[in-house]
């Protein structure tokens, strides 16, 4: 040591304390934010395989690998950082003594060696780095750039030190050798070259060692002092990010969209409380902890962006500028945030208030300006209100996950922006006009298109063989193997019902024993989710549960099989039922027939021998990890595969996810015709795919292209088709007679003995009070009879739809459960959907003779499931029903109970369409605008006109008790819009939170 050395070494350690200080206040202040967020009591455990998945994705670097180059580089430079603290350390000692090394082991060849390597590979490492985000930099065309939108500062600091460190390391270790010698070949084969080209110098030793140790000091500092620079903090909080992820068993959080969530409960539409919980995300404090922790793990390296087919195709969104907004934006309002600062959906402080309940002047002026400033600004809302994100940017997400999946932190981009669209829709109401019509479609309808649920039987009739239908020529699943889920768009659109047909065609061919379920099948959900309107999605879910577990009655679990051809449907029966209580057994029809394939059972005789190229289905592939079946498919058909370049699970998207199929593309290039494009640049003579949405967004694509002459004669199909085209056809007759299953009749229950008919006077005070049970699904609480499937309500409100008796007197009669939301007038649902007017009963369904009610009291409601409504209020979203009017009190109905037994009372009369009665209250929840178009462009054949405007309601008709009720039906009475009979009231003011649209709403699919 010498005067120079101890001054270096004094210099470096006063200094050490003012870094070490600012790099833990960091930290601290990293902690206190990410507090901010709201609980994820499903995040911590199981520890082992969470522990295991960390300790893998870390050493192995699975996530990073997926660039290759960049991989391996990233590896060097991260064990360069980490082993390289130990010798970053040894750097204080050095500046004092350039003798200075570790007791015990830093004399070793071992620590000799450790030292070498560390130092080579840190230093290629990071040249590597810096080379490709030169290369890629974002000058010209920025959109191509991976870093465009990057903070560039920040990484050139980061850089800078990390490349200083690894010099330091190499010429530490090269001048303790050319000043003291002893460099052995085996331990210091590169740096004692370096060692030639030194003068032995003990003060250079301390030289390199001091700035070795203020290199690292810097980082400390600067990075202490910016908290948002997530290039640096990812080297330590992407461990528990990726500890934290969403699954457990280590997969990315892809498949099952992330349950709506609200101080750490799973909302459903039983246990949601307005007034406490938060109907996904709308302020940065709705975000749990976990997403605080995503937006500051972000190291801006873009990989999302690269593969984000809506930055791709000139859309504003990018995953990584959408993450990194929130981060920034987070981080400023976390004083405010921090301080107890919180405001209410109108802006108002409720937070930092006094006694009063008035602002708390004092406490906010402790708050930076700016803080409070960035507090004021709403998470989602364009520049005229200087909001966070914009709406383009959140509905231009196809939700297609291939930012999720190459993501090297595990951020869950599609979760957030999933969480983000629920507020939009269930809270503000603010969505595309184009939803509007999807809503009110799977609400009244069960499906997208507004199509009539007797037309999902249509495709029978389009082939020749016969297909049982549940309920139709089968009562139950005995003798069967699988329950064929056709899905919407495979009963209703055109191309997509090709693959319906040829997959029914394939399995009977094979001998495969199924059924469907026709008119009793309502959609998925699938893009009602990913909306966000999560309660039309549980709605819908459980009313398919509901019809799937009828059909599974007394089945094991095992055998509870569904094959279906709609990849969304695919992962939403597979990954999402379960969440809402229905579990089975779902496959693909490509893993299916690719199963029969390899069973034998069938047996391609003449090949394709076509060229064809295969789209990936992002629900199917990234979300499912089913990249196999449907090649193994093609092969055995004959066909040769071409492979676009973005292929597997770097797989472009063809634009229909997250809604997206609904919506109209007004910003850059279709997403479709991307895609096209890229597969005709294989020269293919088909396109195939395994999904109906992709099937449709080619077709259009394809069609848009040879409009313009390019693509002609390309086809594209489904990969079944090929399948069918390579086997041996066989006749009808054969086909039917392989679905054919003889069950055995049921044996039918002794009958109940007929109870004591009450008097008819108790019978008059007990039927109001009296419901019959829920038929599953979204039970009624209280005396409300359950629509078997709809919208429960408290009290004694009549159920929506449910039928009125016929004379007031009578005891209800003893009945099935309704199906689907309640129906008006009595009607059956249209498949499991929501009611139709009048009397009308449903397609398919058979002719039900009118019988006297039964004089017993119906049995006492069961718990309430579903969204179970307080105080009669109408079922958010429900359509206001025209249906006849509920039970009078029993004090009036006693003349009517006198004139005519109840044991002879006749069953109502439907109401027919000119007498139906029409309710003049404004339709709650996703009320439809007369006049507004169903999204047109992507219903099959021509568009539906434009629905009429509702008639005005009719008089309320005086009480008639003098009537008997044998002699007339009941006159309808009108409704409050909810069905259940009571006198129509004017609407409350609407308030933030509803699903009602705002007056001036844009039809959907009009243009402005």
């Amino acid at each position: 040591m010498n005067a120079l050395t101890i001054t270096l070494g004094t210099i470096g350690a006063t200094l050490s304390l003012l870094c070490w200080a600012s790099f833990f206040g960091g930290v601290w202040n990293i902690g206190k934010a990410v507090t901010i967020g709201q609980s994820a009591p499903d995040r911590w455990r199981p520890f082992f395989p969470r522990f295991k998945t960390m300790v893998i994705e870390f050493l192995a670097h699975t996530r990073m690998n997926k660039f290759r180059t960049v991989g391996w580089a990233h590896w060097l430079v991260m064990i360069g950082f980490m082993g390289g603290a130990m010798l970053w350390f040894e750097a204080y000692g050095q500046t004092f003594d350039p003798k200075f090394h570790w007791p015990i082991i830093g004399d070793t060849a071992v620590y000799h060696l450790w030292d070498e390597i560390l130092g080579i590979g840190t230093v290629v490492g990071i040249g590597t780095l810096i080379i490709i985000r030169q290369l890629n930099h974002p000058r010209i065309p920025a959109r191509l750039s991976r870093f465009s939108g990057s903070k560039f500062a920040p990484a050139y600091v980061i850089e800078a030190i990390v490349l200083l460190e690894g010099l330091g390391m190499i010429f530490v270790k090269a001048g303790k050798l050319a000043t003291y010698g002893g460099a052995h070949a085996s331990t210091d084969f590169f740096t004692m070259q370096i060692a030639k080209l030194l003068p032995a110098s003990p003060t250079m030793v301390s030289l390199f060692a001091f700035v070795k140790l203020m290199s690292g000091m810097a980082f400390l500092y600067l990075v202490g002092r910016n908290v948002t620079w997530g290039v640096a903090w990812h080297r330590f909080s992407a461990f528990f990010n990726i500890y934290f992820k969403r699954e457990a068993d280590g997969t990315v959080a892809l498949g099952a969209a992330k349950p709506m969530m609200s101080n750490g409960k799973v909302l459903d539409m039983e246990n949601v409380d307005p007034d406490v919980d938060n109907l996904g995300v709308g302020r940065m404090e709705d975000f749990s902890w976990k997403g605080w922790l995503d937006f500051t793990t972000c190291t801006e390296c873009g990989r999302c962006q690269s593969q984000c087919p809506a930055w791709n195709t000139g859309k504003p969104l990018s995953p990584k500028l959408l993450i990194m907004s929130l981060r920034d934006h987070g981080y400023a309002a976390a004083p405010y945030l921090l301080a107890g600062g919180r405001k209410d959906p109108g802006g108002d402080e409720i937070g930092l208030v006094d006694a009063d309940g008035k602002p708390d002047e004092a406490k906010l002026a402790k708050i930076s300006e700016a803080a409070r400033a960035e507090a004021e600004r709403p998470l989602i809302g364009a520049e005229d209100v200087h909001g966070v994100i914009d709406p383009e940017v959140l509905w231009s997400c196809t939700t297609c996950g291939a930012c999720v999946e190459q993501c090297p932190v595990d951020i869950e981009h599609v979760d957030h922006i999933i969480d983000m669209r629920r507020y939009q829709v269930l809270i503000e109401s603010e969505f595309p006009s184009e939803l509007a019509g999807l809503f009110k479609n799977l609400e009244n309808k069960g499906n997208p298109w507004g199509q009539n649920s007797k037309d999902r039987l249509n495709w029978i009739k389009e082939v020749d063989f016969d297909i049982p239908v549940f309920g139709k020529d089968a009562d139950s699943f005995d003798g069967y193997e699988y329950l064929f889920w056709v899905g919407c768009a495979g009963a209703y659109e055109d191309r997509a019902k090709k693959t319906t047909k040829a997959v029914a065609e394939l399995l009977a061919t094979a001998g495969t024993k199924f059924m469907v379920l026709g008119a009793e099948e309502t959609c998925t959900g699938d893009s009602a989710r990913r909306a966000g309107n999560e309660f039309l999605f549980q709605q819908l879910a459980m009313q398919n549960i509901e019809v799937i577990n009828s059909v599974f009655e007394g089945v094991e679990q095992s055998r509870k099989k569904i094959v279906v051809t709609c990849a969304h449907c695919f992962n939403t029966l597979n990954n999402e039922y379960p969440q809402v209580g229905g579990t089975y057994e779902v496959v693909h029809h490509t893993q299916l027939l690719n199963r029969l394939v390899r069973q034998k059972k069938l047996v391609p005789v003449a090949s394709v021998s076509q060229n064809i190229t295969y789209h990936d289905p992002c629900y199917l592939g990234r979300h499912n990890k089913i990249y196999n079946a449907p090649r193994e498919l093609m092969e055995a058909s004959g066909s040769t595969l071409v492979e676009m370049p973005r292929h597997g699970e770097r797989s472009m998207c063809c634009g229909a996810g997250g809604a997206r199929m609904w919506m109209e593309e007004q910003l850059g290039k279709r997403i479709n015709v991307d895609r096209v494009d890229e597969a005709l640049s294989t020269n293919p003579t088909k396109i195939a795919t395994g999904c109906p949405f992709c099937r449709v967004m080619l077709n259009d694509g394809v069609t848009a292209r040879q409009e313009q002459g390019q693509g002609e004669g390309v086809e594209v199909v489904d990969v079944s088709q090929l399948m069918l085209d390579s086997i041996t056809r066989i006749d009808a007759a054969e086909l039917s007679a392989n679905l054919l299953v003889v069950q055995e009749p049921k044996a039918e229950p002794e009958p109940e003995p007929e109870p004591e008919p009450a008097p008819v006077a108790e019978v008059a005070t007990e039927a109001a009070p009296k419901a019959a049970p829920a038929g599953g699904g979204l039970g009624m609480k209280g005396a409300a009879k359950a629509p078997g499937g709809g919208l429960g309500m408290k009290g004694a409100a009549k159920a929506p739809g449910a039928k009125a008796p016929a004379a007031e007197a009578a005891p209800a009669a003893e009945a099935a459960p309704a199906k689907g939301l309640g129906m008006k007038g009595g009607a059956k649902a249209p498949g499991g959907g929501l009611g139709m007017k009048g009397g009308a009963k449903a397609p398919a369904a058979p002719a039900e003779a009118a019988a006297p009610a039964e004089a017993a009291p119906a049995p006492a409601a069961p718990p309430v499931k579903g969204l179970g409504l307080k105080g009669g209020a109408k079922a958010p979203g429900a359509k206001a029903p025209g249906a006849k009017a509920p039970a009078a009190p029993a004090a009036e109905t006693a003349p009517a109970a006198e004139a005519a037994p109840a044991a002879e009372a006749p069953a109502a009369a439907p109401v027919s369409a000119a007498t139906e009665t029409k309710p003049t209250v404004a339709a709650k929840g996703l009320a439809m605008k007369s006049g507004f178009k169903r999204p047109g462009p992507k219903a099959p054949g021509a568009a539906a006109p434009a629905a009429a405007p509702a008639a005005p309601a009719a008089p309320e008709a005086p009480a008639e008790p003098e009537a008997p009720a044998a002699e007339s039906a009941p006159k309808a009475e009108p409704t409050n819009g909810n069905g259940n009979g009571t006198p129509p009231v004017a609407p409350p003011t609407a308030k933030p939170g509803g699903l009602g649209f705002k007056s001036g709403a844009k039809a959907p699919g009009r243009k402005n």
